[in-house]
């Protein structure tokens, strides 16, 4: 995934050409310069973070009695295959997550446990620092 900001030479052509380019090897769309850190906050340092998701679902797997490499095989594919469907769906997160939580069910209780634990506070917050530190760096860099 790329994002593209035009600069103030770039003329329109210059960005559909930019865009074509980075189209070829996945997706891209432009962004305003202003939402370049929020992008780097997001989809630069977000790999880390899903790949500390993936070893904390692995190690609950451990701790529920799996062996390490089946549960990272595990971790791995149900990451994978739920951002598939979520890509391909064309629902929203929520929509999708709703819709594999039976009432009283073992989903739910993990859910609540993920909520008890600020799990969607905290990693709004890791996008959020992450994106505040490359506008910092983005400020010293115009500095010299």
């Amino acid at each position: 995934m790329s994002c593209l900001s035009a600069g103030p030479e770039a003329s329109c052509q210059d960005m559909e050409l930019g865009l074509s380019i980075f189209r070829s090897v996945g997706k891209a769309f432009e962004v305003p310069e202003k939402y370049l850190d929020a992008v780097a906050g997001l989809s630069g340092s977000s790999p880390a973070y899903v790949l500390e998701f993936i070893n904390a679902l692995a190690d609950g797997g451990v701790y529920a009695g799996l062996p390490r490499t089946q549960a990272l095989e595990l971790a791995i594919q149900t990451v994978y295959g739920t951002a598939k469907l979520a890509a391909e769906s064309g629902l929203h997160p929520a929509q999708l997550r709703d819709n594999v939580i039976s009432p009283g069910g073992t989903t739910a209780r993990g859910i609540m446990a993920l909520a008890e634990g600020a799990f969607s506070a905290t990693v709004s917050k890791a996008v959020i620092r992450s994106a505040e530190y490359s506008a910092e760096l983005g400020a010293m860099a115009k500095k010299g």
